[in-house]
């Protein structure tokens, strides 16, 4: 599947988006970042936070989990990097800007990988599950909460007419659940261990796979 946005855009995108973002994200995304953090911390061990951008999330897990968390705009990153810093948060052991499909770690590396309103961010949604797979040791989680679109309807019809500006702004709002089924279906190697609706108005959810 071609590429609807590019890496070059996000990135920029995300770099205007670093003065503003916990203003503007920061209580509308916080029930999926809470949710997201409490499965990671269930698991324990040393997680992955993808997309973890201001590093609005860091202080939240508890401090025997060991946080590693990349980012493609550096410019967020070094939000996270300051708030590292001023907040001593000593369980975060990286903080690195990187390509969330090509990722700098080995296989069978994590125990959760935890990814925040990324999937409908990233070029290829399909390849970048695959990475986030790849480092997952067996029987690891992949932690998502996204925007998923709407199948039928007036949202759909909005977000269809919403999708250049969308784009501009760093994110593609047409994202159908059928697209993370034929994937996990196509991969062969996770199993869907939970869907759960999450605020604003149930348009996001909370996803868990476990790799076998």
């Amino acid at each position: 599947m071609a590429a609807d946005i590019s890496r070059a855009g996000v990135e920029k995108a995300y770099g205007r988006w670093a003065p503003v973002y916990d203003l503007v994200f920061g209580k509308v995304f916080d029930a999926g970042r809470q949710s997201t953090i409490a499965e990671a911390d269930r698991i324990g061990g040393r997680i992955l936070d993808v997309g973890v951008g201001t590093g609005l999330s860091l202080s939240d897990y508890s401090r025997t989990t060991k946080i590693c968390g990349v980012d493609i705009s550096e410019p967020m990153l070094r939000k996270a990097q300051a708030r590292v810093r001023s907040l001593r948060l000593s369980n975060v052991e990286v903080l690195s800007v990187m390509d969330a499909k090509n990722l700098a770690f080995p296989e069978n590396f994590f125990d959760a990988v935890v990814a925040q309103y990324v999937i409908t961010a990233v070029p290829d949604p399909e390849g970048t599950l695959d990475e986030f797979v790849r480092v997952l040791k067996p029987g690891g989680e992949l932690i998502l909460v996204n925007h998923i679109g709407a199948e039928s309807g007036p949202r759909k019809l909005f977000e269809l007419a919403f999708a250049p500006v969308a784009r501009r702004l760093g994110w593609r709002p047409e994202f159908p659940w059928d697209r993370l089924v034929n994937w996990a279906a196509k991969h062969g190697g996770v199993t869907l261990a939970e869907r759960r609706p999450m605020p604003p108005m149930g348009h996001f959810s909370l996803i868990r796979y476990v790799k076998a």
